[in-house]
């Protein structure tokens, strides 16, 4: 049996079935388990555990360094410059955005991600 979003082969035991498709348990994680941006909870818990030791992960830390370097930028901006997906992008920033320390605004017509602390927008 394949998965039907990565093709890798799964033991008919050990599948999980979304929206019709049959998965393995890495596509279905990635699937229910998408972090929101808008999480007062996460916001909170981020807040409370910031002040002990921030530490972000190599590409939240990339994409909290481009921002800050040349924000604010659409998504597509900054996925291509990074040569990462949108869906990389989102997971990694909700945690910037728990952080307070990148957030999404609008300019114009467009979504543009800046530092959190940027007035401007």
């Amino acid at each position: 049996m394949k998965c039907e979003k990565c093709g890798d082969g799964i033991d008919p035991d050990e599948t999980y079935e979304h929206s019709g498709r049959t998965l393995c348990e890495d596509c279905y994680l990635d699937i229910v388990a998408v972090p929101k941006t808008c999480d007062p909870w996460a916001v909170y818990s981020a807040k409370n555990t910031v002040s002990q030791e921030m530490a972000l992960t190599e590409a939240q830390q990339k994409i909290f360094d481009l921002i800050k370097a040349k924000g604010p930028l659409t998504l597509e901006q900054v996925c291509s410059q990074l040569g990462i997906s949108e869906e990389a992008f989102r997971n990694n920033f909700a945690t910037l955005r728990h952080m307070e320390l990148a957030k999404g605004c609008k300019m114009g017509d467009r979504v543009c991600f800046t530092l959190f602390d940027d007035q401007s927008n």
